[in-house]
């Protein structure tokens, strides 16, 4: 089977769907098995357009996912695990049986432990709350939200500090950009704004704004669609940042929600432009990640309940992949033959490391 290699470069993807590379590494011999049919992705150049590679054909169907039965070999063999938060961790608000024990035992054992969420409503510090306050010990450096990535991205392109950014989204957004120092406008202050559409009503916008970010926001209306569209369609080179496309999202743990790709879905239809995306399956962070803590790629293991997201996003980076089913991915999804996307391992829940790990002694 031919695999995709994952781009050293610190941009990130234009869409959740990534385009496959025409570059090819060798089948890993290490325990596990990374970068599937599934784990391909798609670069932008230094000028933020799309570039798209040569598409490769898998000469075989994804290899089926195997059931996690050692969970002390998949240990074993990784130094740092990289976790989704939503479905993982916690469901809204609600903490999920057995994670305090996990995450202890893992430390334990010296390994690494990272979170990494798509959600952007949070900055990290304000994450680090999160976990307090469910009676986690989390360091703030070991937190990589979608909200950072964002800010992330900008300074790594350097983007000009005399420009600014309107930003669709929550207080995640604005409190990353501010620490970053970047310029920005919008947010949740827009959210109480309106259009009267009378004749010959004509909406200003702001022509410094040099990039428009896109995340998950409980405040969307239309003014928000409206001056979005304006920068995006009318400034020069205006920038379109999505730091996710998820279409569901935990806000309760009672059922799904509409997640912030139905927010960039609305700019997308407005400007016919698609977004830079900086969250998962983007392999912005896992490159940032990378460089951050020096970690080679080949001794992580992605940890996540979604597969277009935290299993693409782990086989894109070259990590080994264990999906859990406390989250949006359901056994049936897993394994209906209109998948593609295969994890190395699944398991219920991060907990099963306990008992599993019983089991095999």
């Amino acid at each position: 089977m031919l695999l995709a290699r994952a781009s050293p470069s610190f941009l990130p993807s234009t869409s959740s769907s990534p385009t496959p590379s025409s570059q090819t590494l060798p089948p890993s011999a290490s325990f596990g098995r990374s970068q599937r049919s599934g784990g391909a992705l798609t670069a932008a150049s230094p000028h933020c357009a799309a570039v798209r590679r040569p598409v490769m054909a898998a000469a075989a169907a994804a290899v089926p996912a195997a059931k996690l039965e050692d969970a002390e070999a998949l240990i074993d063999s990784v130094e740092t695990f990289i976790f989704d938060c939503d479905g993982v961790i916690w469901k809204g608000d609600k903490l999920i049986d057995g994670v305090p024990e996990t995450l202890d035992l893992l430390r334990s054992k010296g390994k690494r432990l990272v979170f990494v969420t798509n959600n952007s409503t949070k900055s990290r510090k304000q994450y680090g709350k999160k976990f307090e306050s469910l009676g986690l010990s989390v360091n703030e450096e070991e937190i990589f939200a979608s909200s950072f990535a964002a800010a992330a991205y900008l300074e790594s392109i350097d983007f000009p500090k005399d420009k600014k950014v309107y930003v669709i989204g929550e207080e995640g957004i604005l409190i990353e950009l501010e620490l970053a120092g970047f310029q920005h406008l919008g947010g949740p202050t827009d959210g109480d704004k309106k259009i009267e559409l009378k004749p010959g009503f004509y909406m200003e916008h702001d022509k410094d704004v040099g990039a428009v970010v896109v995340g998950f926001d409980r405040y969307f209306n239309y003014y928000k669609v409206q001056y979005r569209t304006l920068c995006i369609r009318e400034n020069p080179g205006c920038l379109f940042i999505a730091t996710n496309r998820d279409a569901v999202t935990h806000l309760t743990d009672a059922q799904e929600w509409a997640g912030g790709g139905s927010m960039v879905g609305a700019v997308l239809g407005s400007t016919k432009q698609e977004p830079l995306v900086v969250g998962k399956p983007s392999t912005f962070m896992m490159d940032y990640l990378a460089k951050k803590f020096g970690i080679t790629t080949s001794q992580i293991c992605m940890v996540g309940d979604r597969l277009d997201t935290d299993i693409l996003f782990g086989q894109n980076g070259g990590c080994k992949t264990l999906l859990v089913l406390s989250g949006v991915t359901s056994v049936e999804t897993l394994q209906s033959p209109n998948n593609t996307i295969q994890p190395d391992f699944y398991t219920n829940q991060i907990s099963d490391f306990l008992t599993l790990k019983a089991a095999a002694v």
